[in-house]
């Protein structure tokens, strides 16, 4: 019995041996075919990081749309407004101007005001350091539907046609930028008893519409964002206060503490000789530059002079 248990013994060790061995060649092979080790991924922190150095967001307002269609109302208008605002705050290019807002007005008086309402609505806007305005309507917004004629049960398919246009001007240039439109149109089917609610039937041709509208919306987005990455971001001194400079823009708008700004002088229209026409505007001269040294407010930065000369309240400022 004891012989026994003494072979087991020294297989067990042989067995080990073995194992060992192996795990020391495996070694050795690694190190003279050069092996190396594994690289580790960067940090999610830092790799996030990377993306978002100086990367400071334009400041937007986007009046509310107006519905020209005669379906949906208002009702149609607010949720288009709301869901295309939830999509460009998607966007690392843009925060929205929201304490203020109610002083511009709405898409409806810029359409119906034409020019003269445009330019008042630029002026307001370049006082407030407003780097865009975006106005839309939505010109036409409804539901075609088609039921089987026979049956207690009836397939229903519902057609939804929809289109709304985005217009963009650039406050700093004095010139619109962007004129587009875009279809929503989609098809949706189901199974209706014969004799359905009509209540019902309303509610949903209306949840369709805003569906419909939303699709429209967000094809708006690559071409907004790439547009927006496109642009120079400008501020304003909002205040000076002995040695302290404030501008209108901050944490919240991407500023941190110790970027260099430069103050320029307003830029100058370009006007044609021959036929009086805009050719477009100077982009002005540096006369001064600031450094950011605190923030205040939700979105404001406290900067203190750096280089140059005399700056004024109301100066544009532009990262440096």
């Amino acid at each position: 019995m004891n012989l026994i248990k003494r072979e087991k013994t020294v297989k067990a060790i042989h067995l080990l041996s073995v194992i060992l061995s192996l795990q020391v060649l495996t070694s050795c092979l690694a190190s003279f075919f050069g092996a190396q080790p594994r690289r580790q991924a960067l940090p999610p922190t830092y790799a996030n990081n990377i993306t978002n150095i100086n990367v400071i967001k334009k400041k937007i307002i986007v009046l509310p749309f107006l519905n020209e269609s005669p379906f949906g109302g208002d009702d149609l208008a607010f949720n288009t407004t709301e869901y295309f605002k939830s999509q460009v705050m998607l966007s690392p290019e843009f925060v929205i101007e929201q304490a203020t807002l109610t002083s511009f007005g709405t898409s409806k008086e810029v359409y119906a005001g034409g020019g003269a309402k445009l330019t008042q609505l630029v002026r307001q806007a370049k006082n407030a350091g407003v780097n865009l305005v975006i106005y839309g309507r939505i010109t036409d917004a409804r539901v075609r539907q088609k039921t089987d004629e026979i049956g207690f049960v009836r397939k229903t398919i519902s057609y939804a046609q929809s289109n709304l246009e985005i217009r963009i001007f650039d406050v700093h240039s004095n010139k619109e930028i962007f004129v587009q439109k875009n279809d929503g149109n989609i098809n949706d089917s189901s199974m209706k008893f014969y004799m359905s609610d009509t209540e019902a039937n309303l509610t949903y041709r209306q949840e369709l519409l805003r569906y419909s509208l939303r699709v429209a919306a967000k094809r708006f987005m690559p071409q907004i964002v790439s547009l927006g990455s496109k642009l120079d971001w400008t501020g304003r001194i909002a205040k000076i206060i002995g040695n302290k400079i404030y501008v209108n823009a901050g944490r919240k708008s991407g500023l941190n503490v110790g970027d260099i700004l430069k103050v320029m002088t307003e830029a100058q229209e370009i006007f044609d000789p021959e036929t009086g026409a805009m050719i477009g505007v100077s982009k002005g001269d540096i006369k001064a530059t600031l450094e950011v040294i605190d923030f205040y407010g939700a979105d404001g930065s406290i900067a203190v002079l750096h280089s140059g000369g005399t700056i004024t309240e109301g100066d544009f400022v532009q990262l440096y």
